[in-house]
């Protein structure tokens, strides 16, 4: 999911919907909050376009709502667009919001994975099925090289996760991809995650992988849950 699509301002609108979004996001703008278009021009020294751009834009993420009596009122976290990858990245970046997103995010992946890793085993195209092998057997690698928190590692474990989504030949869940994206970049930049992997959690992506390969949908099932329960309880010790 992206931001709304805006106009030849976007440079200068990014800006300032990144502010105004981030501020709603770690409270500095609390609930019930309002304010109007001229405060927003004056603040940030821009165009009433510009500043009803922005509004717009934060009320198609469910940040606020605007009404000519009452003027711009930000609202409950109830009516946040709470999958939007803005909202998901600005809460990563508050202190405040990390864990409680992260542990989201964990949750989303535990009701997602193991129903996309059963139709990965039936619709997975044989690349795929492959390509997934592959990449569990490099995670292993590196991870019992103690490369677990590197870059490298990150990046093939989204690649991992990516494409088993992909594989499961439902748009639905590809479409879950940035979100789930967004919590495994968390857990190493935020420290989370181990130079050496839990040998239990290469061998389960191993395992994974291979399930899939070979058609197995209640071992893919299975193991796509054991991945989950060891990124539970390294979270949620």
């Amino acid at each position: 999911m992206s931001r709304p699509k805006r106009g030849p301002a976007a440079p200068l609108l990014d800006s300032v919907l990144d502010q105004l979004g981030r501020e709603i996001v770690g409270g500095t703008l609390r609930e019930g909050k309002t304010f109007t278009l001229l405060d927003l021009s004056n603040r940030f020294e821009i165009s009433r376009t510009v500043a009803r751009e922005a509004m717009r834009a934060l009320e198609q993420l469910g940040l606020v709502a605007a009404s000519r009596r009452v003027g711009i009122t930000v609202l409950p976290r109830s009516k946040w667009s709470v999958l939007n990858q803005s909202i998901i990245e600005w809460r990563l970046e508050t202190e405040s919001e990390i864990r409680d997103q992260l542990r989201s995010l964990a949750e989303l992946r535990s009701g997602v994975e193991p129903v996309a890793a059963r139709l990965a085993a039936v619709y997975a195209t044989q690349n795929e099925r492959n390509r997934l092998a592959k990449i569990a057997s490099d995670l292993r690698q590196l991870g019992r090289e103690g490369r677990g928190a590197t870059d490298e590692f990150l990046e093939l474990d989204i690649a991992f996760h990516s494409l088993l989504l992909r594989a499961s030949n439902n748009e639905m869940f590809a479409a879950l991809i940035p979100s789930i994206t967004s919590m495994l970049r968390g857990r190493t930049t935020f420290g989370l995650m181990p130079a050496v992997p839990n040998e239990r959690a290469l061998t389960s992506h191993m395992e994974l992988a291979n399930a899939i390969k070979a058609g197995n949908r209640d071992a893919a099932d299975r193991w796509a849950r054991e991945i989950l329960e060891e990124v539970r309880e390294h979270l949620y010790p």
